[in-house]
C-alpha cells in the first residue's frame, strides 16, 4: 500500500485549520457544521488537498488496535470532524463549548444544499452496490435540485487490486470532482482516503460511513432526540443487530473506560493534559 500522503506536497498557502483536542489519542477539530462546510469551501477554492474524516467512538477505539487507521487519522492531511455525540460530551469536558456535533449525513445534506449556489462537483464513492449508488444519486438530484453529481462508483466488497487502483483513481480524476464523497465504512474509508490522497486531484475527500444509507432512503435514521442523548447507536443495533452488536459490545465500553482515565489525568494536571493543537480557536 503506498504510504499515506507520501506524494502530496505542502500547499504554499494553506487553509486555515480549527483547533484540535485528543480525545484517546486521536486528534480531532474544534468544529461545527458551518466551519466544516467553510474548510471544504477554502480548500476547494485554493485547490490544497486533504482528507475528512467523520469520526464516532467506533472511529477512535478500532484506531487504538488498527495502525494504518491511527495513521490515516494522524496524517496532517486529514481534518477529523466529531461525528458521535460522546466525542463531542468528550471534547467539552475537555473544555470546549461545541453545541452540537457534525454528523456525517448532515453535513453531506448541508454540502449539498451549498452546491447549486457554489458550483462544486461531487464524485460518490461507496453504496451497497451499484443501484443503491443510483438510488443515492436519484435522491440527492431530487432533494437538490441543480446539484452537479459528475459521477460515482461503488466498488466490490474485496480489496481492489492495483490495476482496479489506477482505474478508480483515472475515472474520478476524468470527472474533475471538487469534493469525494466516500462511503464504504470505517476503517475502509480512513484507509482508502489516505492510500488514494496522493492519486486524486479532487481537493477534498469525505468519508461519511453510513451517510450513504441514510440518505439514500434504504436504513432509517434514529429520531433527533435520540441522536441528542448520544443513543443513536441503541437504535442503530435495534434495527441492524447483526451486523452491529459485536462493534458496540466491543469498543463502547473500552471508550468510556478510556476516556475516564482521560479525563481523570485531566483533571489532576488542572486541565494541561488535553494536548490542544494550533488553528483556530473554538
Amino acid at each position: 500500500m503506498t504510504p499515506p500522503d507520501s506524494s502530496v506536497k505542502p500547499h504554499p498557502n494553506p487553509v486555515s485549520r480549527p483547533s484540535t483536542l485528543e480525545v484517546v489519542g486521536v486528534p480531532l477539530s474544534v468544529i461545527d457544521y458551518d466551519r466544516a462546510l467553510d474548510w471544504i469551501d477554502a480548500m476547494v477554492a485554493t485547490g490544497e488537498r486533504g482528507y475528512m474524516c467523520v469520526c464516532n467512538v467506533h472511529t477512535v477505539m478500532a484506531s487504538q488496535e488498527d495502525p494504518p487507521l491511527r495513521a490515516a487519522l494522524h496524517s496532517p492531511l486529514a481534518l477529523n470532524v466529531p461525528d458521535g455525540q460522546p466525542l463531542v460530551w468528550a471534547l467539552n469536558a475537555l473544555g470546549s463549548s461545541l453545541q452540537d456535533r457534525v454528523y456525517g449525513p448532515e453535513l453531506m445534506a448541508r454540502a449539498f444544499a451549498r452546491a447549486p449556489s457554489n458550483g462544486q462537483r461531487f464524485y460518490l464513492y461507496g453504496g451497497r452496490d451499484q443501484d443503491a449508488l443510483l438510488a443515492l444519486a436519484a435522491q440527492l438530484r431530487s432533494r437538490f435540485p441543480g446539484v452537479n453529481i459528475v459521477g460515482g462508483y461503488a466498488p466490490p466488497f474485496r480489496p481492489l487490486s492495483a490495476e482496479e487502483r489506477i482505474a478508480v483513481s483515472d475515472e474520478i480524476n476524468e470527472a474533475e470532482p471538487d469534493v469525494v464523497w466516500v462511503g464504504i465504512g470505517v476503517p475502509k474509508q480512513e484507509k482508502w482516503m489516505a492510500e488514494m490522497r496522493p492519486h486524486l486531484d479532487a481537493p477534498v475527500l469525505v468519508g461519511v460511513g453510513a451517510a450513504f444509507d441514510f440518505l439514500a432512503g434504504l436504513v432509517p435514521q434514529a429520531p433527533p432526540w435520540l441522536q441528542r442523548a448520544g443513543l443513536e447507536w441503541a437504535y442503530r443495533l435495534a434495527h441492524e443487530p447483526r451486523r452491529l452488536w459485536r462493534r458496540y459490545l466491543r469498543y463502547n465500553p473500552r471508550f468510556v473506560g478510556a476516556f475516564a482515565r482521560q479525563l481523570a489525568a485531566h483533571r489532576a494536571s488542572g486541565g494541561n493534559a488535553a494536548h490542544r493543537h494550533g488553528g483556530e480557536q473554538p
